[in-house]
């Protein structure tokens, strides 16, 4: 074996240092280029290595390779609620709330399908959250909003290997974003435990009509703290309009500092609000400890929707499907009971439809359509009891029968919420 030692190699267009066999090369500052290794390996310039089989005793990672990004849904597979809305909070994607204020005609958001052919789409990414404005006719307001977040578990940032009092130690934020207007956008990170603190950061400009890949490193902060409990800890906001009730010019982007209501970012351009129909589009959201972006975690659609069912578990929805079997525990008295798919956050509250018809009881030879279900009965983590009486519609049901419930109306559902 030889040795060489030297402080710089260089190349010209295409790998030239070629080791065969029993090369040892030490005290190397600089590769111009890149490394053949015989014929089976090759270490790009950029720091990739292309190469076959790798056998090795240990594999060291800074970051999880797998579990690493603590968004829920952040390629937007999930919509469990439905596809459009144009309703305030969380109406349409799962995890994904947009709040909508002051608008003179209330913005759409839906899930839609990412093009062909663009960036997004060659690396796997199928859906996105859109945004289409209304019309402004009164310009931007000093409350108006249009304000995607989601809120994370403290335990899930307390106990995610962060180390977030230290300042040399990082989570990396990413995400894949189009606006059909050119112009530059605002964000912020918000904890909730201790002192509530905030990070306000911006995308930079963006090209009209064009999907850009945003990457922010954040660095931790002596303030920060997080509860090891399934209560709010984070949030995560991403911002198309925020009028000026909400922002100030004085806002410190990319640092933390002391969370203050009236001035979490950094006062917005108003032209994507004041221009009709304009769109914006998010996929690819990923958050992960680190100070490296790393590609888009994608899970399963199955994987993707258990993770969700935590917070909203959309039991039933649409006409003719089955809702639970129950016992007339008085007369016109429903009482289902039901077991949810995973253990909710918390115990969920009941989320659901309410019109003429909606929802059909068979029971004692005959059957009866009622409104809705008026109340939540004993509720827990994994199951839950509901009712419908008398006052809900239910006529003609004798105590003490077993009954079978469906739907009967298109726009009927039953959920359990259990959102932050």
């Amino acid at each position: 074996m030889s040795t060489l030692k030297v402080n710089t190699v260089l190349s010209a267009t295409t790998p030239t240092v070629n080791i065969t066999d029993g090369l040892h090369v030490t005290g190397v500052s600089t590769v111009t280029g890149g490394i053949n290794v015989g014929t089976a390996a090759t270490i790009h310039a950029n720091g990739n290595v292309t190469c076959g089989i790798i056998t090795t005793t240990n594999i060291v990672n800074s970051t999880p390779l797998s579990h690493r990004n603590i968004i829920i849904n952040g390629a937007m597979q999930v919509a469990q609620r439905g596809v459009s809305s144009n309703s305030s909070g969380y109406t349409m994607m799962d995890r994904f709330p947009v709040y909508l204020n002051g608008a003179d005609e209330n913005p759409t958001h839906a899930q839609v399908s990412v093009d062909s052919g663009t960036t997004p789409y060659t690396l796997g990414f199928r859906t996105a959250l859109k945004i289409t404005n209304g019309n402004q006719t009164s310009g931007a307001g000093s409350n108006d909003y249009v304000w995607i977040q989601q809120k994370i578990e403290a335990q899930n940032i307390s106990q995610s290997g962060w180390n977030y009092t230290s300042t040399s130690s990082y989570i990396t934020l990413s995400f894949w974003v189009r606006s059909s207007v050119a112009q530059t956008f605002k964000g912020y990170i918000e904890t909730i435990d201790g002192t509530a603190m905030q990070y306000p950061f911006e995308t930079g400009s963006l090209s009209a009509n064009t999907w850009t890949k945003i990457t922010k490193t954040i660095p931790g902060h002596a303030n920060l703290s997080f509860d090891a409990n399934n209560g709010e800890g984070f949030k995560l906001s991403i911002i198309p309009m925020m009028g000026t009730d909400k922002t100030s010019s004085s806002v410190t982007e990319d640092a933390w500092g002391t969370y203050t209501s009236s001035a979490r970012i950094k006062d917005v351009t108003t032209t994507w609000y004041t221009t009709n129909d304009s769109t914006f589009e998010l996929t690819g959201v990923q958050l992960e400890v680190g100070s490296v972006a790393t590609p888009f975690e994608f899970r399963s659609y199955g994987d993707e929707l258990n993770r969700c069912y935590r917070y909203y578990y959309m039991h039933v929805k649409g006409t003719d499907n089955s809702v639970a079997n129950a016992t007339l525990y008085q007369d016109n008295n429903l009482f289902p009971i039901i077991t949810f798919p995973v253990r909710m956050r918390a115990e969920p509250s009941l989320d659901v439809a309410d019109g003429s018809g909606y929802f059909t009881v068979y029971s004692n030879g005959g059957s009866d359509g009622f409104d809705t279900f008026s109340s939540i009965w004993n509720p827990s983590h994994n199951t839950a009891g509901f009712n419908a009486y008398s006052n809900d519609g239910v006529s003609g049901r004798s105590a003490g029968h077993s009954a079978m419930i469906i739907t009967s109306n298109a726009s009927a559902y039953l959920g359990f919420n259990a959102e932050l």
